[in-house]
C-alpha cells in the first residue's frame, strides 16, 4: 500500500492511499474488482478535485483547517470548521465529485464561545498586521482593518476573506497556526505573535517552510 502526503492550498492536506492491484478472483464481478483498486493517477485526480471544491468554498478561510484522505474511493474529512456549516458543504460537494463513493466526515467544529472569538480577532492582528508577515495578508502588506464593530459582533461569523497562507485554529483558548511561509524566521514570528495574544493558553505549531535554511535571529516587538 502506498503512502503519499502533501500540503495543499496554505492549510488543506492530503493524505493518499493507493492499494496495490490483486488478481481478480474467478467468481468476481469485473466491474466491482475494478473499483476496488485505484491507480496512483486516478487517486491524483480525484485529490486535485476534492482540494478545487473545498478551496472554493466561500466558508472555508482564515480560521479552518481541513485535511483528507483518500483510499478505495472514500473520502474522509478531517480538520477543524470554525462555523458548522463549512462542515456540511465540505461534505456536499465532496460527494458530488465523480468517483466518490462514500464521504466519511470527521471535520470537528470548533467552539463559538466569545472568548475564542475574540483571542481569533487578536491572533490574526497580532500575525497579519506585523510588519515582517504582513505582506502574507490579502491586501498585499495592507493589513485588513478589523474594526472594534467587527470584533464585538463576532470575527468567527464575519472572517477576513481572501487566500491566508497562515491558518489560525483556536479551540478553547488553544491556538494552532497551520498553513505554510517562505522561510524559518517568518514561521518564528507567527509563532512568537500567537504567543504573545492574551488569553491565550498554549500555541502549537503545524506552519511549514518552503525554505527550510537555519533562521537568522528575529527581534520581535510586542
Amino acid at each position: 500500500m502506498k503512502s503519499t502526503k502533501a500540503l495543499i492550498g496554505g492549510a488543506l492536506t492530503a493524505m493518499l492511499w493507493v492499494a496495490p492491484a490483486f488478481a481478480q478472483k474467478q467468481d468476481e464481478d469485473p466491474i466491482a474488482a475494478a473499483q476496488k483498486t485505484q491507480t496512483p493517477q486516478s487517486v491524483l485526480q480525484m485529490a486535485r478535485q476534492v482540494e478545487k471544491e473545498i478551496l472554493s468554498l466561500t466558508d472555508y478561510g482564515v480560521f479552518d483547517s481541513i485535511t483528507y484522505q483518500i483510499k478505495d474511493y472514500t473520502v474522509t474529512l478531517r480538520g477543524f470548521a470554525s462555523r458548522p456549516i463549512l462542515k456540511d458543504s465540505a461534505e456536499r460537494v465532496v460527494k458530488k465529485i465523480e468517483g466518490v463513493t462514500n464521504v466519511m466526515n470527521e471535520i470537528k467544529v470548533l467552539s463559538l464561545s466569545p472568548n475564542d472569538d475574540v483571542i481569533r480577532a487578536r491572533t490574526y492582528v497580532a500575525i497579519y498586521y506585523h510588519p515582517i508577515l504582513s505582506r502574507y495578508n490579502p491586501g498585499r502588506g495592507t493589513p485588513l482593518w478589523i474594526s472594534p464593530a467587527r470584533v464585538a459582533g463576532g470575527i468567527t461569523n464575519d472572517p477576513p476573506i481572501g487566500w491566508h497562507p497562515i491558518h489560525i485554529i483556536v479551540n478553547n483558548g488553544n491556538v494552532t497556526l497551520d498553513g505554510v511561509v517562505d522561510n524559518a524566521a517568518d514561521q518564528q514570528v507567527a509563532v512568537m505573535q500567537a504567543n504573545s495574544v492574551p488569553g491565550v493558553f498554549s500555541v502549537e505549531n503545524h506552519i511549514q517552510v518552503t525554505n527550510p535554511s537555519k533562521p537568522k535571529a528575529v527581534k520581535v516587538k510586542k
